[in-house]
This record gives structure tokens, sequence and C-alpha cells, in this order.
């Protein structure tokens, strides 16, 4: 297994004789295409990519510049572009396929949801049309995409953020984790076009 983290970030913060860390700014095109392109060449295609990469922003639509536009588009949506281009060259490439999972948001596919916070709805709702588009040219090739819609996910800097809110509704990294881990079992290997809604209770 392979992790691309951030180059601000320890490569040294998470530890195991299957896991190989690199680090990669994943907002620059050539530098996550060469990487990628080393992992194929030292461990062979992946047969899944998990894209985690992302941030957030409220601001709604008087409020919302283009400066605002452009973060939320290169911090939601060109990461993920930049990763999964590649990704799928070289999966569609190969005799096995592939598996891209993306990490979509609720505004992203719902307008009512996205009001309250414009740039970042606009930025998520392309990850779900690159996932159709993926799905579309992977048909053939055995390359399908896949994407995560969680709700607010029970993490310390949410529950720092959110100290009143009720945490019983919310939806752990457990139980993401183990969403995708059934996409990558042979019954969900059979699935198409899957968008995951894990709301929790909220």
């Amino acid at each position: 297994m392979t992790a691309l983290v951030s180059p601000r970030h320890d490569p040294g913060f998470m530890k195991h004789d299957r896991l190989m860390v690199l680090q990669a700014d994943l907002g620059n095109e050539q530098e996550v295409e060469r990487i990628i392109g080393e992992v194929v060449e030292s461990a062979g295609v992946p047969h899944m990519g998990v894209l985690t990469v992302g941030g957030f922003g409220m601001g709604r639509l008087k409020d919302t510049s283009e400066k605002d536009l452009e973060k939320m588009y290169r911090l939601n949506f060109l990461t993920a572009y930049h990763t999964a281009r590649p990704l799928f060259v070289h999966m569609a490439a190969g005799e096995n396929g592939g598996q891209i999972v993306f990490i979509g948001a609720r505004p992203g596919n719902s307008p009512g949801a996205g009001a309250a916070m414009v740039a970042y709805s606009l930025s998520k709702s392309l990850v779900f049309k690159l996932a159709d588009i993926i799905n579309e040219e992977g048909k053939k090739k055995k390359v399908t995409a896949s994407v995560i819609v969680p709700g607010t996910i029970d993490t310390p800097q949410n529950r720092e953020a959110m100290p009143d809110a009720d945490f019983s509704g919310w939806v752990t990294p457990d139980e993401i984790a183990a969403n995708i881990v059934h996409l990558a079992t042979p019954a969900g290997q059979q699935l198409r076009r899957v968008i995951l809604n894990l709301y929790g209770n909220t």
C-alpha cells in the first residue's frame, strides 16, 4: 500500500511494514504524474486509489469572490484530477483495471445544502462529474469510480469546532473506511456508478 501525503506533513506519520509513504504536492500536475509513475514502476498498477485531499470554506453567493472559487477549485478538484488522471491511464492500460474512490460532499450534489458554501459546493460538484466521466470511459477497461459522501465526520477537529453538537449522529472515520474496504471486495467490485451517502443521523 502507498500513501501520498503533503510535503507539509511528517512522512513518518504512519508506520507499517506494508505501507510506503511518499510526499507530493497534489496541486502540481507534473509532480503527481511523476510520483505515480514511480509507484507503478516499483509496486505495479494500484488496484484502488482513494483520494482524500480537500478543504472546506463557507460563503454565500453574494460573498464569494473569484479568489474564493479558485482556492476551493484547486484544493478540492484539481488535486483530485491530478491524481485520478494518471491513475486512470495506468489502470486502463493494464489487464485488471482498477477502482478510483473520491470523497464527495453533500453540498456538491444538493444545491440546497450548498447555498451557504458556494465555492466549496461548486468545487465538489466537479468531483461527481469527474467520477461520471471515468465510469463512462472506463466501461471497457474495467476501471470504475465511486464517490463517498460523508455527513459530519466525528473527528477531534470537528468536535472542537462544534462543541455543542450531538456527536452521536456523526459518521466515524472507521465507518467510512469500512465502506471503502467493501468496495474493494469481490462483491464491491461488481458495483457501478456508486455514490455512498454516509450521512449518519445528520
